[in-house]
């Protein structure tokens, strides 16, 4: 199993320092950006992931909560994004936001809350590099997960074979629910499970030798 780590209950006030234990231990780098009105939350911009940039090589997806995310996406990519995944209910063109990132050799991501439907995807399945699913109401670390999420992994696990996406899941994963999860994803979000854990290598292992 690949984990994506969401960084959004590190300690911000020594980030690097509070991750480099951990950093290479996982398979890429998840950042929470939150605009306050998207989402009820607030939570930093390009500065944080381009002080981390040079730090590693791990690829990084920048998680973009947060309302017309299309004037931003080059803010994003100069601070060092890999992935940029914005969301099916925000009041762009997704379109055009897939061909803006695409044009800047960008991997393309789509995400999409608990009460979109997945089917809403389908037009453009054939154009994306990751797919997104929240298991949460986005805006909060920490939330329980919501089991309707298993569902819209399962119907896009079938079509799967077709097209070249990652299938992610992001919200309330732990030892508990990425078994329910991990045969029909990729990859998993992983963040307080790890970030507040004691002992976070192990953390990370326990997940990546489920079964």
């Amino acid at each position: 199993m690949k984990i994506s780590l969401s960084i959004l209950n590190a300690d911000f006030s020594n980030l690097y320092n509070d991750l480099k234990e951990i950093i290479n231990d996982v398979d890429m780098i998840h950042m929470d950006v939150m605009d306050g009105v998207f989402v009820p939350n607030l939570s930093f911009g390009p500065d944080i992931i381009k002080s981390l940039r040079p730090k590693t090589d791990i690829p990084f997806d920048t998680h973009l909560m947060i309302e017309h995310p299309l004037k931003y996406l080059d803010d994003y990519i100069k601070a060092g994004s890999n992935y940029i995944t914005v969301h099916y209910e925000a009041l762009d063109d997704l379109n055009e936001i897939i061909t803006h990132l695409k044009n800047r050799n960008i991997k393309v991501g789509i995400s999409i809350k608990p009460n979109t439907k997945v089917e809403v995807l389908e037009p453009y399945l054939k154009e994306l590099d990751l797919i997104l699913i929240m298991s949460v109401e986005p805006g909060f670390g920490g939330q329980k997960f919501d089991s309707s999420a298993i569902s819209k992994c399962k119907y896009l696990k079938e079509k799967q074979k077709d097209y070249n996406y990652i299938i992610s899941i992001d919200g309330g994963i732990n030892d508990k629910t990425l078994p329910l999860v991990k045969d029909y994803v990729d990859m998993v979000v992983v963040g307080s499970y790890i970030t507040k854990a004691k002992a976070k290598k192990e953390a990370i292992k326990t997940l990546k030798n489920i079964k």
